[in-house]
């Protein structure tokens, strides 16, 4: 969301994770970082030891936090949902994790005793490895954090032999959210996903009804939704209305061919200097050409997909349709759970411009059911963990029937797709009830193909749409050429002789 519509506490938290990247090394896209050491040589040290069997873990806020070694320590990061509802006056930000999965674990389980945290408040990555506790089970993005917290950490294993010891049966969860963690992996297993973020089109009824366009539905085509936008960005009298916003990166990245950027090699960790990738064959060119209609559009200027609720626009209510995450469908229908409570007043104000359509994003050919690979919050246990063995019990539990029926009444999409599961979406969500979500379960996920024999680099895709095409004027040809051969060598060169892997 732009700054203009953040909180003061999301003001505070963005800011320090600036400054968190900064600690652990990182960088912005497309910058090269300054680090010392190699990002895969992070050790943990020595943590403050305060009652016996207690860690203590200091952080920037100076709040009191310990971990006792009879605790079974859940930390979760990179899902705004996990974050609400925490302040700096000492309430923990514990609201969505308790009500969609502590509640139910310590229930299943209760002679564990569960001590929970996300980033970053109070604690991060980096407050944690300075101690000698290390989490339990972690819920983390695998597509891009794996790379670039949790392996430099040491905090990720291979874990295809547990996780059939504990008898989790992969062949029943969303494949491409399965080959989307393997795809990180070097070779192995290191999580085991647990829900989807599903991408949707959102659409604004009030505009569509306005000049009497049909909605778009289920299965509609990029053409079918080409032709929308091109109708419904039109100025009429002082309100300009944009037709249709889709984030460039996340289209590329997670592309409905399921192509992978990285060419195979060798080796599961190939060195810097072999990383070789491919932003130019038929498949890239088709997928990139695909959208840059949408961004040539004239006055539908990319900004940003929130742009559907206000974003970066004067007003809100002016943007037709967009692309966007489940949490934000759940936070646009303003569900508590789903929005940080300063700006809930704001939020509901924005609300009354917008009445919400929500479909399935749209397919590249008639027939096709094909959307984004999965944006995947998988489950992890490092190998410090010092409950091991209730870490893949509970991660067991998670991928049961019982839970993942129970995440999907929460409003996110589960990564088992039984009749229960499908049925439950939204349930426990009032703010739902009424908005057509058939769409959630709708179609099939992309699964990265190709991926074997390569190394993840969160290379700078951004370079093609917003720098070449949007500011520098390049076609498409030229924007993915100049991207193969230089932005990404140069990034991958400069993140190397930065000490860093990612």
């Amino acid at each position: 969301m732009s700054d203009q519509g953040m909180s003061r506490r999301g003001f505070v938290r963005n800011s320090a994770l600036i400054g968190g990247l900064a600690a652990l090394g990182g960088a912005l896209p497309g910058t090269a970082a300054a680090a010392t050491t190699s990002s895969t040589s992070a050790v943990p040290r020595a943590g403050a030891q305060s009652a016996a069997g207690t860690v203590d873990i200091p952080n920037r806020y100076n709040k009191p936090f310990s971990v006792a070694d009879d605790e079974l320590f859940i930390f979760a990061a990179n899902f705004k949902p996990f974050e609400l509802g925490g302040d700096d006056d000492g309430r923990e930000s514990t609201r969505y994790f308790d009500a969609v999965y502590g509640d139910a674990i310590r229930a299943r389980f209760p002679g564990v005793k569960i001590k929970y945290a996300t980033w970053d408040y109070p604690i991060r990555y980096e407050d944690i490895a300075k101690t000698t506790r290390v989490p339990d089970l972690i819920l983390e993005d695998p597509r891009l954090r794996i790379d670039r917290d949790l392996e430099p950490l040491g905090w990720v294993q291979d874990m295809t032999a547990l996780v059939q010891q504990a008898g989790i049966d992969l062949t029943t969860l969303n494949v491409g959210s399965v080959e989307q963690v393997k795809s990180r992996s070097d070779g192995g297993l290191y999580g085991v996903p647990v829900f989807i973020d599903e991408s949707l089109l959102f659409y604004n009824k009030l505009i569509f009804d306005k000049f009497q366009v049909r909605y778009p539905g289920l299965g509609s085509t990029y053409d079918d939704v080409y032709k929308l936008a091109q109708r419904l960005t039109r100025q009429d009298g002082l309100d300009h209305y944009k037709g249709y916003m889709q984030h460039p990166d996340n289209y590329l990245v997670m592309n409905q061919l399921g192509v992978y950027p990285f060419v195979p090699g060798s080796s599961e960790q190939p060195a810097p200097e072999d990383v070789k990738v491919n932003l130019t064959s038929p498949e890239w060119k088709t997928l990139a050409n695909n959208l840059y209609r949408f961004l040539m559009i004239p006055r539908n200027n990319f900004t940003t997909v929130d742009d559907f609720f206000k974003g970066d626009m004067s007003f809100p209510g002016h943007l037709a349709m967009a692309v966007n995450n489940l949490s934000k469908l759940n936070a646009y229908a303003l569900s508590p759970l789903y929005v940080e409570e300063d700006d809930a007043e704001q939020f509901g104000e924005w609300a009354k411009s917008v009445q919400i359509g929500v479909t399935s994003m749209p397919v590249l050919s008639r027939g096709s059911t094909a959307i984004y690979q999965p944006d995947t919050r998988a489950a992890f246990v490092p190998p410090q963990s010092q409950h091991k063995d209730q870490a893949l019990e509970i991660i067991k539990y998670l991928v049961s029937e019982e839970m993942q029926t129970r995440i999907s009444s929460y409003g996110m999409k589960g990564v088992l797709k039984t009749d229960a599961v499908v049925n439950a979406f939204g349930t426990a969500i009032p703010e739902l009830a009424a908005i057509d979500t058939s769409a959630v379960y709708w179609g099939d996920n992309a699964v990265v193909k190709n991926y074997q024999n390569t190394e993840y680099w969160d290379i700078p895709l951004y370079k093609v749409f917003r720098q070449h095409v949007l500011k520098d004027g390049m076609d498409v040809d030229s924007s993915l050429l100049v991207a193969e051969q230089q932005d990404i060598p140069n990034y991958i060169k400069a993140q190397a002789a930065a000490g860093l892997t990612w």
